[in-house]
């Protein structure tokens, strides 16, 4: 479902709440797009890395430095003229609208999946820090992108090589 215009995409970041695919999904639509992939989960300090591993669900204060990371990373890019795909869950209004403080235009890809699926793949994952415990309160949390965000919503239960030839087709028309 495609909500918001999208006219060009020099700035993607792929939301959603943890196990939607935001890893798979951008990495292969960075590759798909001749873009940079920057892998969110990577930018986090390691006390919130720590928290989430332990089980507790992060602050708003505890994600700003975060967000501000992947705003900057999104940022440089852009302002070398290359494009860029992002992976941050971004689940509130106010975390896509601090990234959009660092490039007015950023398109969110929303990938919408429902409770179970996300804790059956959190709970089948290896060697990460998010466990399936915190998946309800990512759920919480979310805030859906709303009409006036640009922002595209893809059923996040379907194959990545789909998703992602949905959302390259856009972006490549809109640019």
């Amino acid at each position: 479902m495609h909500r918001g215009p999208v006219r060009s995409a020099p700035a993607v970041v792929v939301m959603g709440v943890a196990g939607c695919g935001k890893s798979a999904v951008g990495e292969a639509l960075a590759a798909a797009l001749g873009a940079i992939f920057v892998e969110g989960d990577r930018l986090h300090p390691p006390e919130n890395v720590a928290r989430m591993a332990r089980g507790e669900p992060l602050t708003d204060a505890l994600r700003e430095g975060w967000l501000d990371a992947i705003g900057r990373r999104i940022a440089g890019s852009v302002g070398e003229g290359q494009g860029v795909v992002a992976a941050c869950s971004a689940l509130k209004r106010s975390y896509r609208e601090r990234l959009r403080g660092f490039c007015q235009d950023i398109v969110f890809l929303y990938l919408e999946i429902d409770p179970a699926t996300a804790k059956q793949r959190v709970g089948s994952r290896q060697g990460h820090f998010m466990p399936a415990s915190l998946v309800d309160s990512q759920f919480a949390t979310l805030e859906a992108p709303a009409a006036d965000e640009r922002a595209l919503t893809l059923d996040a239960r379907r194959p990545v090589a789909d998703i992602v030839a949905d959302a390259a087709g856009l972006f490549e028309a809109n640019s």
